[in-house]
């Protein structure tokens, strides 16, 4: 795995900019995994990385990203290929209109 040193971070914080809408000190942690690993995906630097692998497992994350509903194509492949994540199992890649073509084309 790519952050497979994580556990040699074990002070790693999510950058406050990347959950700038909530306060910090009343932020649910567990309750807004789905929402903090979808973020920390789109945005996230290696420190992000490494605060929620600790917060959350191996496991945990690789479970929140397949639930995320949108992602663009360069997230979703860093990710599947990070964890090991077959595309057919993300809810982004289920979710992904059809690519058309031209009409009548």
């Amino acid at each position: 795995m790519f952050f497979e040193d994580y556990v040699y971070y074990p002070n790693a914080k999510v950058s406050p900019s990347l959950l700038w809408e909530y306060d910090y000190n009343s932020f649910d942690w567990k309750q807004m995994q789905q929402r903090v690993v979808e973020r920390v995906v789109q945005r996230g630097d290696y420190n992000d990385w490494y605060a929620i692998l600790n917060m959350y497992g191996v496991e945990g994350v690789k479970d929140s990203i397949k639930k995320i509903k949108n992602l663009d194509s360069f997230d979703a492949n860093f990710v599947s290929n990070v964890f090991k994540i077959n595309k057919e199992e993300m809810q982004c890649y289920k979710l992904k209109p059809f690519l058309q073509t031209h009409w009548n084309s």
